[in-house]
């Protein structure tokens, strides 16, 4: 077994993912999202994480299990450590690495805006640290003109200069033109991808990006994986949770991927601000995304405007006049100079959005991400020097953004996300 995957990175994987590595391989009768939960949620209430099924008291922990997945199940899947090693070795020649919702590694975006719908592993190659940086999500369909992959090509390399990264799902069109927008400025790009990471992680395409530490791609499905409809589908909640806000340039009315994610992301899970395309050719798709709620693209051209747009969205009064006959090509044209690509910092944006509420919050969460110990909440309240009831309203907050993670123990003790924690 490889050292370098955590010892619950490994449990997780012979548990959830099929191992495959070339060569007419069987998948095992792998568990699914739904047994997996189910299974954590049993394993938390006695105290356990994935890699006790490991452990010399594996047989009665899994014994433990049998109200929820069959004990024989378990224990066929955990048989499979020459399988596992077998494709360690594959990912790793190919640079691609693996982490669970068990590391310190796991985007910490997945599990503030998916919590428990978050994938339990996560394969990838390049640069980690993008995931979590600030970013717009650009989406649209695979079959579009040249004007509309200018324009998008465009919107990649404005977003770069103002310093945002750019993540979308890496297929031909409009994923693709963002990405290499950003990229060819000089910025970074994110490409969540529903099938192929290997063959993407091998591309020449790819592989200067991917050295040069400004793209990453990462996949929930295993790298050798096809394409599948339901991953397709799958995919789009992860774009728009590893954002601030996102684009979509065009779609198909009540037809294909883009469509039934933004429809997903507004009536359903709203985890960011939905943009739609507001010049160019009218889109009836577009103009049905706008009357469920989206917000017409403001088409920013300064710096200080592409962030207003990314990190302040007006949600509420949706300003803006969709499908204006300016020359589409011509949007987010502005001059901008090959920039460094660095982690996006926390922007002291001085606007009438910004509550003082909001700011204390924020260097409530900076001081709580430096603690390096467990702490209680009467602890908390003291370290902060505020009342039980103010620092219990913060922990909760941080909790739910996966800033902080609750341990089990009396009293409840919390632990800064980042250290090492059970899934």
């Amino acid at each position: 077994m490889n050292d370098t995957i955590s010892a619950n990175t490994q449990a997780i994987l012979m548990l959830t993912a099929p191992l495959m590595t070339g060569g007419g391989d069987k998948t095992a009768e792998i568990l699914s999202i739904s047994d997996y939960k189910r299974l954590v949620k049993l394993l938390r209430g006695i105290d356990r994480q994935p890699a006790d099924l490991l452990s010399q008291s594996a047989d009665t922990i899994i014994d433990a299990c049998a109200d929820v997945i069959n004990p024989d199940r378990i224990r066929s899947l955990l048989q499979r450590g020459f399988q596992l090693s077998r494709a360690v070795d594959r990912w790793q020649t190919r640079s691609i690495w693996v982490v669970s919702r068990a590391d310190a590694g796991y985007p910490k975006r997945f599990k503030s805006k998916l919590l428990e719908d978050s994938p339990p592993i996560l394969y990838g190659c390049g640069n980690q640290e993008i995931l979590d940086w600030e970013s717009l999500a650009v989406v649209g369909s695979r079959q579009v003109n040249d004007d509309l992959v200018a324009y998008t090509e465009k919107i990649g390399r404005s977003v770069a200069g103002a310093r945002f990264s750019i993540v979308s799902g890496g297929a031909r069109g409009i994923d693709r033109a963002a990405m290499q927008g950003a990229l060819k400025q000089g910025g970074c790009a994110v490409g969540v991808l529903a099938e192929g990471l290997e063959r993407a992680a091998l591309s020449s395409e790819n592989r200067k990006f991917l050295q040069d530490r400004r793209l990453v791609l990462v996949s929930a499905y295993d790298p050798l994986a096809g394409f599948n409809v339901g991953h397709a589908m799958q995919r789009n909640k992860l774009i728009y949770a590893l954002s601030n806000a996102a684009l979509v340039v065009n779609a198909d009315l009540k037809s294909g991927g883009t469509w039934a994610g933004a429809i997903e992301q507004l009536e359903k899970l709203r985890m960011v601000p939905l943009y739609i395309r507001s010049t160019g050719d009218r889109s009836e798709a577009l103009v049905a995304l706008y009357e469920r709620g989206a917000i017409p693209w403001p088409n920013p051209t300064t710096e200080r405007e592409i962030e207003e747009a990314i990190l302040h969205a007006a949600t509420k009064d949706r300003p803006g006049m969709l499908f204006r006959q300016d020359a589409i090509s011509s949007a987010g044209d502005a001059p901008m100079a090959t920039v460094d690509c660095k982690p996006v910092e926390a922007k002291t944006v001085t606007t009438e959005k910004v509550s003082a509420a909001d700011l204390l919050y924020t260097k409530v969460r900076e001081l709580m991400q430096q603690v390096e110990n467990a702490m209680t909440e009467t602890e908390i309240s003291e370290h902060l020097g505020v009342s039980k009831a103010q620092a219990k309203t913060w922990i909760q907050r941080l909790v739910h953004e996966g800033v902080l993670a609750k341990q089990k123990s009396r009293p409840s003790r919390y632990v800064r996300e980042s250290l090492p924690q059970s899934d």
